[in-house]
């Protein structure tokens, strides 16, 4: 990786942090939440692929996973302002974006900030609230601002959405529209722990080492500037190519009646920067997309009614995005 460098600032402002110090804020960050989330290293890299990508991170599986722990790991390992939304039926668009109210000492309409205006949300549940108050984070997420009666209001920086969800199966959910769909930067599953995870699972119930016992690692700046450092991070036309062979077969599959749009081709290229950079890469390499495909392009895709399987709709469309992979040159 190459060294990035810095220059003095006047007055009394300190140096920005070097290099290698950004590096090891985001070692202890990695190290933060694999203390928390036992057995589940590649979700963890991949949180912090969406963190530094500037995206939004959509986690979705079974309750009792993990799902909220590995959010508010993150929120407490970042020194920055955190907030948490717990999605329910009677949830209003103005309980997470805010609301006007009028004083009547200014005589006046003030607004009254929600949660929304924070480094990260945290969406719990999101799938359990109505579309109507679902989309009202569909502004916040692609712009970074809400506006207000006819009034913009931007948000803080860095800022991203981890949302979580129950799959839709379950009783009591509402799926997102494609269009919510489309602006989360990647969708995982946390899966049931290994044996041996689950007993440090278990075990650690019994202490106080855990989620409360964990120091902030990295500053709101500091990610700030890690997020610059991985725009720079080179990607070879050869790999554009690849990238948009594969984005160019899931518009043409027979099992898929809605491909990846332009958004996802970025959301991608954003990722695989971030992932080479993360294993200490200034350049990304094939396997960066391959593994990256699936988690950034299969909550992207709509299935065919016409596809015949026994597996869930998410799971058909990580088998279609698997096949495309397989079936796609890889550049040498």
């Amino acid at each position: 990786m190459q060294r990035v460098s810095t220059s003095a600032q006047s007055g009394p402002q300190p140096a920005p942090d070097s290099f290698a110090e950004l590096q090891s804020c985001l070692r202890r960050l990695e190290q933060n939440l694999l203390q928390v989330i036992r057995g589940k290293a590649e979700e963890v890299r991949l949180v912090l692929v969406a963190l530094l990508s500037e995206g939004h991170l959509l986690i979705e599986d079974v309750p009792g996973v993990g799902k909220t722990t590995l959010a508010r790991a993150l929120a407490r390992s970042l020194n920055c302002k955190f907030q948490r939304v717990q999605f329910t039926s009677d949830l209003l668009p103005s309980d997470v974006i805010g609301i006007s109210v009028y004083n009547q000492h200014r005589e006046d309409f003030e607004f009254k900030p929600g949660p929304v205006f924070a480094n990260v949300l945290l969406a719990d549940e999101i799938n359990r609230t109505t579309p109507k108050t679902q989309s009202a984070l569909l502004e916040a997420m692609n712009e970074r601002q809400v506006t207000i009666d006819n009034r913009t209001h931007r948000l803080p920086e860095p800022f991203m959405v981890i949302a979580t969800q129950n799959p839709i199966e379950h009783h009591g959910t509402y799926p997102l529209p494609e269009s919510q769909m489309d602006r989360f930067l990647m969708r995982i599953r946390m899966g049931y722990p290994g044996k041996d995870g689950e007993r440090e699972i278990v075990r650690a119930t019994s202490n106080r080492d855990g989620l409360e016992a964990l120091e902030p690692a990295a500053s709101a700046q500091q990610i700030h500037r890690l997020q610059d450092m991985v725009r720079a991070v080179t990607v070879e036309d050869p790999l554009v190519n690849y990238m948009l062979a594969i984005v160019g077969k899931t518009r043409e599959h027979e099992n898929l009646a809605l491909g990846v749009s332009p958004r996802g081709s970025q959301a991608l290229y954003r990722a695989a920067q971030a992932l080479a950079f993360l294993e200490g890469r200034n350049y990304c390499i094939p396997d960066d997309f391959k593994r990256l495909a699936i988690p950034v392009f299969a909550h992207r895709v709509v299935v065919s009614t016409r596809y015949a399987s026994t597996l869930k709709k998410s799971e058909q469309a990580e088998a279609v995005v698997k096949e495309i992979l397989e079936s796609t040159e890889v550049p040498l």
